[in-house]
């Protein structure tokens, strides 16, 4: 038998050199730290006709949801691909994942990897990137699932058994196993405190319970763990932003997006503008103007000149101009997709995408800014309960979510703004914001006793939150 990996999975093509980038490139993988690259650089410098390291090297080219690195990974895998070498069937099976991704058809991506663990449930980049596939394309049942199914043939004390476990804790969360979820993302942390991406399944799952003190208090515990030296510190730092708002301490909230989300240092990467664009938009939605932060912003996503590539980034890129009040440039974007989706792209995940959520979300965008409420409304309803089929996380997504709420209220749908209210404050029973929301209703009713409690409601749990902090 040739080279095998710590799993006892064929690196074909590949040297003991080769497979110990390949190792540390898995590790890197795992806990998001930025030398991936240089290893995987290295698998493919000491085997040059490796059928992993390539797969490997496009998965990379795509799991930043950039354009232009997907296309060189295109260009890249296609040069590779002329040659003919497929490797094992599990090896090949990876190619034939990475091919379609590259094609841009992201959903077979992920069936053909999850066919794969379901053979070989100790492959760590076919769960990994998997994992990812269904992050991307906002498929919770599959995010719990994919990694679920396959723990039971990994052996705790395995080094990527925590990894791991800190993966199911997310999709636990997504689909509301939130003990659960807990449960296992702690563990996780416990096996590996530098485990970004389990840190943030815990975030998470403090924020869908409105548990804001207590996320406060695991980030804080944990800063020198997560908050800089990974690809994941900006978004976990976003998630304290999300904490900062619930308190009403947007000034808060304000110094984060300065310091870590975007200023003069930033690089322009679309995973780190969306969350600059989806914190300033739930600062917005508050009556909170940053017309210097949206202007630099906005420039940030003009520069990068997008085309329809991934219709979650679309969405955060309109927030962006329509902050900045760019309405043209919105409107530019919506008008390119529509001219776009005109022509058919089979196989092209994005098309499906932008047509049944990206574009609709954008237009209830433009028309909530252009003070067209009803509009926002009527758009959105329709499609509230599959958001999730353009991508994010329900975190991510309730930007939209807030959004259809505050557009029912300025639209006095006084049944629809109550309903959505309800929905929320059964969910989240301890986030001010809701309770807010419930007061500003009852005022417009002329219903003050029942404003006087909501408002009770949101200053306690304010309070809750602030103690969190030492204020």
């Amino acid at each position: 038998m040739g080279v095998v990996d710590r799993q006892g999975l064929g690196l074909s093509g590949m040297g003991v050199e080769a497979a110990g980038h390949f190792e540390r490139g898995l590790d890197a993988l795992l806990f998001f730290r930025p030398e991936v690259s240089v290893e995987v650089e290295g698998v493919l410098s000491a085997a040059p006709e490796a059928p992993m390291g390539h797969a490997f090297a496009a998965y990379l080219g795509l799991l930043g949801t950039e354009p232009a690195d997907a296309a060189a990974a295109r260009e890249r895998f296609a040069t590779f691909a002329a040659g003919g070498v497929r490797g094992d069937a599990r090896e090949s099976a990876h190619l034939e994942a990475a091919e379609a991704w590259l094609a841009g058809d992201i959903h077979r991506a992920g069936d053909i990897l999850r066919e794969l663990v379901v053979a070989h449930p100790r492959d760590t980049l076919a769960l990994a990137i998997g994992h990812q596939i269904d992050f991307f394309t906002g498929d919770a049942t599959r995010l719990r699932d994919r990694v679920g199914g396959a723990l039971g043939a990994w052996d705790p004390d395995d080094p990527h058994y925590g990894p791991l476990l800190g993966m199911s804790a997310f999709g636990l969360e997504e689909t509301g196993h939130y003990e659960r979820s807990e449960q296992a993302g702690l563990a996780a942390v416990a096996a590996h405190p530098r485990d970004v991406w389990a840190i943030h399944a815990v975030v998470h799952t403090y924020e869908m319970q409105g548990r804001f003190a207590e996320g406060i208090r695991f980030l804080d515990a944990r800063v020198g763990d997560w908050s800089g030296g990974n690809y994941l510190n900006v978004h976990n730092w976003w998630h304290y932003g999300l904490y900062a708002i619930e308190a009403g301490a947007i000034d808060r909230a304000l110094a984060i997006y300065d310091a870590v989300l975007h200023n003069e240092r930033s690089i322009g990467a679309a995973m780190e503008l969306l969350d600059a664009s989806a914190l300033l938009w739930r600062i917005h939605l508050a009556g909170g103007e940053q017309p210097k932060r949206w202007a630099r912003l906005a420039d940030a996503w003009a520069a990068r000149a997008d085309g329809p590539y991934y219709a979650f980034n679309d969405v955060h890129a309109v927030m962006a101009y329509l902050g900045a009040g760019r309405i043209a440039d919105a409107e530019a974007v919506v008008h390119d997709r529509q001219r776009w989706l005109a022509d058919p792209h089979p196989g092209v995940s994005n098309h499906t995408m932008t047509a049944e959520v990206g574009l609709p979300v954008c237009r209830a965008l433009v028309a909530f800014e252009q003070g067209r409420h009803p509009d926002t409304v009527d758009i959105l309803v329709p499609i509230r309960h599959r958001l999730n089929t353009f991508g994010g996380s329900h975190a991510q997504r309730d930007a939209i979510q807030q959004t259809l709420v505050e557009a029912a209220l300025r639209a006095h749908r006084h049944d629809l703004a109550r309903t959505l209210l309800s929905e929320r404050v059964n969910l989240r029973p301890s986030s001010p914001y809701n309770w807010l929301g419930r007061a500003r209703l009852a005022d417009e009713l002329g219903r003050a006793a029942e404003a006087a409690t909501a408002r009770e409601q949101a200053v306690e749990h304010t309070k809750a939150i602030t103690v969190a902090w030492g204020r």
